[in-house]
C-alpha cells in the first residue's frame, strides 16, 4: 500500500479519531505552539464520552479548559511544566505536577509514564510520505513513537522543519485536517532595567562563541545587545524572533561551531509568523527531540557555550529558585539544569542567571537571605556560575560562601543592601565594610 493509500485510509474526522481514547487512559498533547488546539477543543466539547482521562503536556497555549472547574470527572491535568493556562489549577489541586528535567520528558513515556494516546500537529505529507512536527519536536516525537494511538491534526499552516522532526504516515493512526494560524506570542518590551541586564549578558559573549537563551524581554535584550558581534551560533532548546534579526545581519552564522557548524540546533520554537515563515523549510534549522539538544553531554560537545536563563529568586549561598514562589509552583525546571551542566563541560563554556533585581514593582528582593519557604531548588548553588542583573554580574562558581554573598549584595537593588548586609553580619560573624 502506497503512503498515499495509507493517509487516505486514516483520515477521519475528530469525532471519530477523539472516541478511540478511553475512559481512564492517559494522552499526551502536543506542546506549546504546535498544540493541537483544534483536536482539544473538540475532546473538551465531547466530554462526556470521557472519564477519568489524564491529560500530559509541557507548556500548554490553548485555553486548557480540561482543567477547569466543572471538568474533574471526565479530565485530569498533570504538568510537567506549569503554565498561565494551568497554574490555578495546579494551584487549586484539580490538575497535579510532574518535576522533571526536560531532557527526560521522552524517557518518561517509554519508562514510568506510559501513554496509551498522542494528540499532535503536522504537516501535511511531503513527496516522500512524511510529515514534519513543525515547531515542536521535543517530547511530542517520542511520544508519537510510544503512544499506542496517535492522532494527528493535518495542519497546512504549520512550517516544514527539518532535522529529525518527521514521522512516516504509517506512523499515525488518524489524520484530522484543519487548518488554522498557529498561536504566536508577539516579541517582549524591553524596559530600560532589561537593556541593562542585556548589556552586562552580552559583555560576557565573545565572537564565536554559541549560545542558549530563551524567550522574554531579557532573552530579547541580550539579543539586541549582540549586533557588534560576529559568527555566533545557536544551540538551544529554542529560540524567538530575535535571532532571525541577527541571522539576517549576519551576527549569526554558526561558522565556529563544534558540533553542527552551519546549523541552529533547538527542539520546539515560539514567535511570531516572521520565525515560522523563516524556518519552513530552512536547512540551516535543525530541530532534534529534546532528549538530544538537551542532553548535556551533548550540549557539552558545543565549545564556548553561553547558557542564559532566567530565575526567580537567589539567595546568599547561590541557590537559585526558577519555579516556584514559596509553595506556589508557578513553571517547572525546564531545560535550565539540562544547559547549566551542559555548559559546565563545555570548553570555556560559562552559565548565566539573568534576573530583574526586584520583583512586585520594586517591592521585593529578587536576592534574598534564604529562598521563601517551599520554594523548590531548581539549580542547585554547587552548579550556579553567574548571576547578572541590572546593577551588574556576580561571579560564584569557585568562591565561598562569604564571597558568594558579598558579590550578590553588590548586585542587588540598593534599597535592599542594607537588610542583605545585616543577614550577612550575621550568618559569617564578620562586618560587611571591613570583610576582605
Amino acid at each position: 500500500m502506497s503512503w498515499k493509500e495509507i493517509y487516505q485510509e486514516r483520515l477521519t474526522t475528530a469525532q471519530e479519531a477523539l472516541l478511540k481514547i478511553k475512559d481512564n487512559q492517559r494522552v499526551a498533547v502536543g506542546h506549546a505552539c504546535a498544540e493541537p488546539g483544534y483536536l482539544v477543543d473538540e475532546m473538551v466539547s465531547m466530554k462526556e464520552h470521557f472519564h477519568n482521562v489524564e491529560i500530559v503536556h509541557m507548556v500548554a497555549m490553548g485555553k486548557s479548559e480540561y482543567c477547569q472547574p466543572g471538568m474533574e470527572e471526565h479530565f485530569h491535568h498533570n504538568a510537567i511544566f506549569v503554565g498561565g493556562s494551568t497554574r490555578k489549577a495546579v494551584a487549586e489541586g484539580r490538575a497535579d505536577f510532574t518535576p522533571v528535567y526536560f531532557s527526560e520528558v521522552p524517557k518518561l513515556f517509554k519508562t514510568t509514564m506510559p501513554l496509551d494516546a498522542a494528540l499532535i500537529m503536522v504537516t501535511p505529507p511531503d513527496e516522500n510520505g512524511k510529515v514534519s512536527l513543525g515547531v515542536s519536536v521535543d517530547y511530542t516525537k517520542s511520544a508519537a513513537e510510544n503512544a499506542k494511538l496517535v492522532i494527528a491534526q493535518v495542519n497546512d499552516q504549520m512550517p516544514f522543519t527539518m532535522g529529525d522532526s518527521m514521522l512516516d504516515v504509517s506512523q499515525i493512526d488518524c489524520f484530522v485536517e484543519h487548518s488554522a494560524p498557529l498561536v504566536e506570542l508577539k516579541p517582549a518590551v524591553i524596559g530600560e532595567t532589561e537593556k541593562k541586564i542585556g548589556e552586562n549578558c552580552a559583555s560576557l559573549i565573545h565572537d564565536g562563541d554559541t549560545l542558549q537563551l530563551g524567550i522574554g524581554a531579557i532573552p530579547d535584550a541580550v539579543l539586541a545587545s549582540l549586533k557588534d558581534k560576529k559568527d555566533i551560533g545557536i544551540h538551544s532548546e529554542m529560540f524567538s524572533d530575535g535571532v532571525v534579526d541577527l541571522v539576517r545581519a549576519g551576527v549569526i552564522n554558526n561558522s565556529k561551531k563544534a558540533l553542527l557548524p552551519g546549523k541552529m540546533v533547538v527542539t520546539f520554537l515560539m514567535g511570531t509568523k516572521k520565525l515560522y515563515d523563516f524556518v519552513d523549510k530552512n536547512p540551516d534549522v535543525l530541530l532534534y527531540p529534546v532528549d538530544y539538544t538537551n542532553n548535556p553531554v551533548v550540549v557539552a560537545q558545543n565549545n564556548n557555550l553561553v547558557c542564559i536563563n532566567s530565575c526567580v529568586q537567589v539567595d546568599l549561598t547561590g541557590q537559585v529558585a526558577s519555579e516556584s514562589v514559596g509553595y506556589k509552583q508557578i513553571s517547572g525546571v525546564g531545560g535550565q539544569v539540562d544547559f547549566v551542566r551542559g555548559a559546565a563541560m563545555s570548553e570555556n563554556g560559562i552559565a548565566i542567571m539573568a534576573m530583574s533585581s526586584t520583583a512586585a514593582k520594586g517591592t521585593v528582593s529578587k536576592i534574598v537571605p534564604l529562598l521563601d519557604e517551599g520554594a523548590a531548588v531548581t539549580t542547585n548553588r554547587t552548579d550556579v556560575d553567574y548571576v547578572i542583573t541590572e546593577y551588574g554580574i556576580a561571579h560564584l562558581k569557585g568562591k565561598t560562601l562569604k564571597q558568594r554573598a558579598r558579590a550578590l549584595i553588590e548586585i542587588a537593588h540598593p534599597d535592599f543592601r542594607d537588610e542583605l548586609i545585616k543577614e550577612y553580619e550575621r550568618r559569617f560573624f564578620c562586618e560587611y565594610h571591613k570583610a576582605a
